[in-house]
């Protein structure tokens, strides 16, 4: 199998890009990673050659590349059936994946008005219009997976898998805005934010020092 090297943004604003990483690093499949920092000229002029949307994340194997993160996770689960990416159980499978998709379609307001930002801390600011309708859906989701299908670990579906990683960027949103949560949600929300992998991801933002301008 060719190498494969994940194209990522900044770490403490890149929502998109921690989606796949944080798969990929959990999951323990090697890949290497080339960090290009948003809105700079080093950005402009070295994205076209890595991703034909212009965009991070992207994923690159030969010269081959696919450019958005959910494709990217489940373009890798299948280059490694035997990592748990999502419930063996057809019909749970199915639901975990539905809800995957509920993230990378939906919440735009929550998405906006509460871009991820790992560094600072905002509490109470983005509660705009729309923004806890998103939160109430998201919440619900995790309420009714994790009582339906959570018994066999600390998340949604038991085990950590593509759906938990396409909302740990939701999970740093809630720490930045210090929104509250339910015993429940505030539960799954400390297991992701503990994984190691989210811990490493963490560390790194913290350590950068680009400032972008939230609009």
């Amino acid at each position: 199998m060719l190498p494969l090297t994940l194209i990522i943004g900044n770490k403490n604003y890149s929502s998109w890009s921690l989606r796949p990483w944080l798969a990929m690093h959990q999951m323990a499949v090697p890949f290497t990673e080339i960090r290009l920092p948003l809105d700079t000229p080093e950005f402009h002029a070295q994205i076209e050659r890595y991703s034909p949307s212009r965009r991070v994340p992207a994923l690159r194997q030969g010269d081959w590349v696919i450019w958005e993160s959910l494709a990217i996770c489940e373009y890798v689960a299948e280059l490694f059936p035997d990592r748990p990416w999502y419930p063996a159980d057809p019909q749970v499978r199915a639901i975990a994946r539905a809800v995957s998709h509920e993230m990378h379609a939906g919440f735009a307001k929550l998405r906006t008005h509460m871009p991820m930002d790992v560094r600072s801390r905002y509490p109470g600011k983005g509660r705009a219009p729309g923004v806890q309708a998103d939160i109430d859906r998201i919440t619900s989701l995790w309420r009714e997976c994790r009582s339906t299908y959570g018994s066999g670990g600390e998340f949604p579906f038991g085990g950590f898998g593509i759906a938990d990683a396409m909302y740990a960027p939701v999970v740093s949103r809630f720490v930045t805005y210090g929104v509250a949560l339910d015993p429940v949600c505030q539960a799954y929300a400390d297991a992701v934010w503990a994984l190691p992998s989210m811990q490493a991801w963490i560390t790194d933002a913290q350590q950068e020092t680009e400032v972008l301008t939230h609009p």
